[in-house]
Parts: C-alpha cells; structure tokens; sequence
C-alpha cells in the first residue's frame, strides 16, 4: 500500500490534463463525431481536472480517450518518460465496480478507443505504472452514454 501511496496527486492530475471521450461517427473510418450528431459536456474530476465527454450518434459503440503522461510523483520528484511502463484503463457499467481493463504496455501511448460497447453509461480511468510497478490511484472518473 505504501508503494502506491508513493505516486502523486499531481502525478494523476498531469495524467489526466485533457482527457477527452469523442465518438467515431458510427463509421470504421476511426474519425472524429461531428458537432452535428454529438453532444459535448464538461465536469470537473474529484482531482480537478477538467473532463470532456461527448454522447455520440447512435450507432456509436466506442470511447476514444486521450491523456497526457505524468510528470512527478508524490513527493515532487520529476518522473522522466523512460520511468513509466504504461498504463491500465478500467471501465465499466458501475462506476464503483469498473470491472473491464486494457493494459498498455508502452508509455509513449496516450490515446485508447475501447470499442464495442454495449449500450448504456460506461465509466472510465487511468492508472500509470512506473518501471518498477508503482502503480498510480485512478484518475477521475470520466464517462459515454452509448445510446443503442
């Protein structure tokens, strides 16, 4: 427990700076949804961050995220880019039970699209993992209704 205590609040913070949840459109083409067929909303997480969600168009069964990669732990020290492994994604139904995650195994990845998403309010965070297999506490939690 002492271990992930070690990773900072504004570890997490700077991991999710710009989170965004877009839409594809409904389409495979992997584009952006249009501001005619999304609506976009902003909350901000329990950390402060600001997070965006956007419902997208019917038919749209994926969540696009982006976030930026720490820069300090706990203590203020710096955290380089080669000091991070990756990053584990959890989602789920129950924003208290996100019982769904994607490992990313590189810390260069900033951009996640889960697909495939049953209809409903899905929930999402991000953890960091340092080299050494600190883990960082979730990130804010942010969310997509997919309308079926």
């Amino acid at each position: 427990m002492k271990r992930v205590n070690e990773m900072s609040k504004a570890w997490i913070a700077a991991l999710f700076t710009g989170i965004i949840l877009t839409g594809c459109g409904g389409g495979s083409s992997g584009g952006s949804a249009s501001s005619g067929d999304s609506v976009k909303t902003e909350s901000p997480a329990s950390d402060g961050t600001v997070v965006s969600s956007v419902v997208g168009a019917p038919g749209d069964r994926t969540a696009a995220l982006n976030w930026n990669a720490p820069m300090s732990r706990v203590n203020n020290e710096s955290l380089k880019m080669g000091e991070l492994a990756g990053y584990v994604i959890s989602y789920g139904k129950d924003p208290a039970e996100m019982t769904e995650s994607i490992r990313i195994d590189s810390a260069a990845t900033m951009e996640y699209t889960v697909s495939n998403l049953d209809s409903g309010t899905w929930y999402f965070t991000i953890q960091a993992e340092d080299v050494d297999g600190l883990i960082s506490e979730p990130a804010g939690i942010v969310s997509k209704q997919i309308r079926g």
